[in-house]
């Protein structure tokens, strides 16, 4: 009778094992002090700094990358959708004025050479040392049958930290307040399906390039404001871009009226759009068109803010303003 192993059905553990030793010395670059074990046992341990904060507030956020997955496994480049992972976490819970304390990956898989996974966690490491955070944990799972052979998928796990009187809501935005756009790096993690649906697989890898750009980090750029207290909300533009993601943080009376007009909309986003014979309501309703996270500030505090994120090698500008309303997004 045939004698059955974990490696016949497909879970060779050696080879995972001989990957995860390799990953400890790399992710030790992203460690901060409150760090207190390496990676590896049965759980990730993080000392909370309890003087810095008097009614410290833990802030979570999950996310994975998406459909890029499929772009970067075309143009069979790996090293930077660990950025992505990372950055779709933080700049979620940086939203809330709270800062990154650490993060967890988990990686899906089949089948995939070693050096894939590398250049994945590779990414990661490198968006938390970005975003000021540590890598102190995650699950790497060989799951055979759930995956084709080279196929893998990649999550993230992060947690934050802010003083509950330094929360940011939205509930202070009012009548005459600005909105600010940052810069986005490019067309980020969201939207990837429009874009593989309008674009040829041929056009894809010739692109690969541009549409693997990773979603740029604002950690650093938007906490070195928040201490001056000018910021009344912020929305990370991703899935629903526009019109859901700066909805949510609106009081109940106020509308946010956009200029499309006030920035220059990269060339990418055209091209999709003119392509894709795609309306205005849609692209902006998917596609971040140029603007990765919105910051809304009252008017008085324009020029300080953008002054201070002119320091951090992206563009930002005054994209609209906030009216009377019913908490809704207007693009005009």
């Amino acid at each position: 009778m045939k004698r059955i192993t974990y490696k016949k059905s497909g879970v060779d553990i050696s080879s995972v094992s001989s990957f995860k030793a390799k990953i400890k010395p790399l992710v030790r670059k992203s460690f901060r002090p409150e760090v207190l074990k390496d990676i590896g046992g049965f759980g990730s341990f993080f000392q909370l700094d309890k003087n810095k904060y008097k009614e410290p507030v833990l802030v979570s956020s999950s996310d994975g990358v998406g459909t890029k997955l499929k772009i970067a496994e075309l143009a069979n480049k790996y090293d930077t959708i660990g950025i992505d992972a990372v950055a779709m976490n933080v700049n979620d819970i940086l939203c809330t004025g709270a800062e990154p304390l650490f993060f967890l990956d988990y990686i899906a898989f089949s089948k995939v050479k070693e050096a894939v996974l590398l250049d994945v966690v590779k990414g990661v490491n490198q968006g938390c040392i970005e975003s000021g955070c540590s890598l102190i944990g995650g699950e790497t799972a060989q799951m055979p049958g759930m995956y084709k052979q080279g196929e893998y998928d990649i999550a993230g796990f992060c947690v934050g930290i802010v003083d509950r009187k330094n929360i940011i809501d939205g509930s202070k935005i009012e009548v005459g307040d600005a909105v600010i756009g940052l810069q986005s790096s490019g067309i980020h993690s969201n939207g990837y399906s429009l874009v593989r649906k309008v674009l040829f697989k041929n056009e894809q890898k010739r692109m690969s390039k541009e549409l693997l750009e990773p979603t740029r980090i604002y950690v650093k750029p938007v906490l070195s404001l928040l201490p001056d207290k000018n910021i009344k909300g912020i929305a990370n533009i991703t899935g629903g871009a526009f019109y859901d993601k700066i909805a949510r943080i609106l009081p109940k009376d106020v509308n946010a009226r956009i200029s499309r007009n006030s920035w220059v909309v990269p060339k990418i986003f055209r091209l999709i759009q003119n392509k894709g014979n795609i309306e205005d309501r849609e692209i902006y309703h998917t596609l971040n068109m140029g603007i990765g996270m919105v910051l809304i500030v009252n008017r008085a505090s324009v020029r300080t803010v953008i002054s201070k994120l002119s320091k951090f090698s992206f563009e930002s500008w005054v994209i609209g303003e906030i009216i009377k309303g019913s908490k809704q997004v207007e693009i005009v």
